[in-house]
């Protein structure tokens, strides 16, 4: 996957690139104890990336580069980031982390939110500087601050994992849920999560339900996988497996198969025509958030 942070630019048309992000985190599996139990997935946080790069008609990565490069010298700091993104990535140009982290620091000095979201994302994961937890959730507090809501997620992940600062769920649940209420899926999904197992906020199935339903909405796969699972066994909803079925398999169409494992005995409990409707279901949701990713000029 390519690296990439959170920002979007179009500047005079010179060049129409839109550079974005989310971030995802390493997560453990989906395993499945006896009685169908809970999922075992722990919350996810942003750190790898998705990121989607437009050119212009007859427009090279060479000349996103340019672009960028002239104006970030000028001193205009989205274009500072932007042009960081294009060294991490190796867009029109060599990778150089070195550099990335220069210009992210030049950003930095004018307070630009995605700057310091993207200098967290440095110090996490140790690219082109020594990892640090502690600088990386400096960094991912002040973007917070500023309205960043995947550093809202960040910081919610390292304080319920205990990177860089005290373990504490309900601290987690704060910042998932000011991410979650400013439309963050990502948020919306670990706050459900949170809900689901009455971690750092009282157990509730019906209040889980919800926050997967308006992730899942949003085409986040765990929720989905979540989703899904709540209908298999009727947890904060009516079970339905047909429901279940087409939320998993969603989930599954989209690249994410950590539910694959339900698919098979939902289909032994399904009659045909509900198999039938339920991944026509599947598919019309996964045709649904490409339209989606694609008016939003993200990519995978």
């Amino acid at each position: 996957m390519n690296i990439g942070f959170a920002w979007m630019i179009r500047r005079r048309n010179v060049v129409g690139v839109v550079v974005g992000a989310l971030m995802l985190l390493p997560q453990t599996g989906w395993g499945q104890e006896a009685e169908k139990s809970v999922p075992n997935a722990a919350v996810e946080s942003r750190a790898e990336p998705e990121t989607a790069l437009v050119l212009g008609p007859g427009k090279s990565l060479k000349d996103a580069r340019k672009c960028f490069e002239r104006e970030a010298v000028w001193g205009y700091a989205p274009a500072q980031v932007n042009l960081a993104v294009l060294y991490l990535n190796g867009w029109g140009t060599e990778k150089n982390y070195g550099s990335a982290l220069y210009w992210l620091k030049e950003a930095a000095k004018q307070d630009q939110p995605q700057a310091y979201t993207n200098l967290g994302l440095l110090y996490l994961n140790g690219w082109g500087v020594a990892r640090n937890y502690e600088e990386a959730l400096k960094n991912f507090r002040t973007a917070a601050e500023h309205g960043e809501t995947g550093a809202m997620v960040n910081v919610g992940y390292m304080a319920e994992n205990g990177m860089g600062t005290a373990r504490d769920q309900a601290v987690a649940g704060e910042w998932y849920r000011r991410a979650a209420d400013r439309g963050d899926a990502l948020g919306q999904n670990n706050l459900a999560d949170l809900f689901l197992r009455g971690l750092g906020v009282a157990q509730s199935d019906a209040l889980a339900a919800e926050w997967f339903q308006k992730a899942a909405d949003q085409g986040q796969t765990g929720a989905r996988i979540k989703l899904g699972f709540l209908y298999m066994t009727g947890r904060g909803v009516a079970k339905d497996a047909t429901a279940a079925y087409a939320w998993i398999l969603a989930a599954s169409l989209a690249g994410d198969h950590r539910g694959d494992e339900y698919l098979s005995e939902l289909r032994a409990q399904m009659k045909p025509e509900q198999l039938e409707a339920a991944t026509r279901r599947a598919n019309e949701l996964r045709v649904a958030r490409q339209a989606s990713a694609a008016e939003s000029a993200f990519v995978r």
